[in-house]
């Protein structure tokens, strides 16, 4: 297996040393920042550190590659394609796992698609530094079968969504606003407590309430109980949205979460299921 990467930040470093350790010798890297003044060390101490041998044009990557992952910044990827158009062929499998969008996920795929008809829209579910070349994949695209199979013997964790360009990727981005609103939330929270010196004892009552069961269950629970409670549970925030007024503390995410439960008890949902709690979200999901 020859395995190429075009930019060589976190996420190609990570990969390359789970894959070194694996068995996959060898390993290419062209990265257009390798002479940089600042980061060029960087780049070269990281193709060193994972013994990938680092080359000076994407050219070579593509050249010597069977499968070629870009790994560039979501605002590059485009730019990317083509730039590497007139070295892709139909002998590579081309894998973005750039955090772009779905709409740049499917230019990339209409772009590249008369040079090789295998691309891989492949979203990284997971932090690099913990899972390396086995952090989760949500990957889509024409090529994900035979990218899997090329994969498999070296431990990489690759799910199938589709064979549409961009599927991949927007479970990542839905899945983000999970990640960046609970990180967002959990701000506000410490926030707060910490300004009425009890975060020990909420951050306690909130672990405990979610260790109890299963986090599948939380988001049902949730989510049901909300469709007959979300006026009720509107109305609470104010209460805590008043407190943090007083405190100087601006309740941002709070007041987020009681305009998306106005919204929510808009649908008249408590009407609908006549004040009993549905035993799925998926029962309303035609409603909202």
């Amino acid at each position: 297996m020859r395995l190429g990467f075009i930019g060589f930040g976190e996420a190609a470093f990570e990969m390359s040393r789970g894959l070194k350790e694996q068995g996959l010798e060898e390993i290419r890297a062209f990265d257009i920042m390798h002479d940089h003044s600042i980061f060029g060390d960087l780049i070269k101490e990281r193709a060193n550190s994972a013994k990938v041998e680092l080359v000076f044009s994407a050219k070579e990557v593509m050249d010597n590659s069977q499968i070629v992952i870009v790994a560039v910044p979501g605002s590059k990827a485009l730019e990317t394609a083509q730039y590497l158009l007139d070295n892709l062929n139909d002998d590579i499998i081309y894998v973005d796992v750039s955090a772009s969008t779905v709409k740049v996920k499917k230019e990339v795929w209409e772009l590249i698609k008369e040079k090789t008809t295998r691309f891989v829209d492949a979203a990284m579910l997971g932090p690099l530094p913990m899972h390396q070349h086995k952090v989760p994949i949500a990957a889509s695209g024409t090529g994900v079968d035979e990218f899997m199979e090329s994969m498999l013997p070296y431990g990489m964790k690759i799910e199938k969504v589709s064979e549409t360009a961009g599927d991949g990727t927007s479970i990542k981005l839905i899945r983000t606003i999970f990640t960046k609103g609970l990180s967002s939330l959990l701000l506000e929270i410490v926030e707060i407590s910490s300004k009425t010196g009890v975060t020990d004892r909420v951050i306690e009552s909130i672990s405990n309430t979610v260790d109890e069961v299963s986090f599948e269950y939380t988001i049902n629970r949730l989510l049901t109980s909300g469709a007959i409670h979300a006026e009720r549970r509107a109305h609470e925030l104010i209460g805590s949205i008043e407190m943090m007024n007083e405190y100087d503390v601006e309740p941002i995410m709070s007041t987020a979460a009681k305009g998306k439960l106005d919204w929510f008890a808009s649908k008249n949902l408590n009407e609908v299921f006549k004040g009993e709690t549905p035993k799925s979200f998926k029962d309303f999901i035609e409603y909202l």
